[in-house]
């Protein structure tokens, strides 16, 4: 299965404290077992949402809307993506994972939607047109 793992935003990331030296190596050493043990697909960190934009579809208009965005709690610092057997093994990697920030902090794992959980509304063609995408996508990395 595959999951998204979110790390959930502080006041402090959302103020852009970067992260002191210990903890990059402590993450930098988790992501190394991540990828040892062939679980780690992806991962990143994101900067403040201050710097980002939102487009909000609403009665058939589209408008953006300029960062930062209210309640950090509700706002996300990073991000992984995980290939495990379960989400119990999701949560043994993520019970191991350094602490992302000083203080209260979480982490949030999600499993992402495969193809079967779509069912008849995912025909064949759209099968076929989203396992073209996703070998292009590869042919990238």
């Amino acid at each position: 299965m595959r999951c998204m793992v979110m790390v959930r935003a502080t006041a402090e990331s959302e103020a852009g404290v970067m992260p002191s030296q210990q903890l990059l190596a402590q993450m930098t050493a988790f992501n190394e077992e991540l990828v040892k043990a062939g679980v780690m697909l992806a991962g990143e960190g994101l900067k403040p949402s201050s710097q980002g934009k939102r487009v909000v579809f609403a009665g058939g208009r589209r408008s953006v809307v300029d960062g930062p965005f209210a309640e950090a709690k509700e706002l996300i610092a990073g991000f992984w993506l995980w290939q495990v057997r379960s989400m119990d093994e999701a949560l043994e990697w993520a019970r191991r994972c350094p602490a992302p920030f000083e203080g209260d902090c979480a982490i949030e794992i999600r499993p992402l939607f495969e193809a079967d959980d779509f069912g008849e509304a995912f025909t064949p063609e759209l099968r076929a047109a989203e396992e073209r995408m996703r070998e292009e996508l590869a042919g990238k990395i």
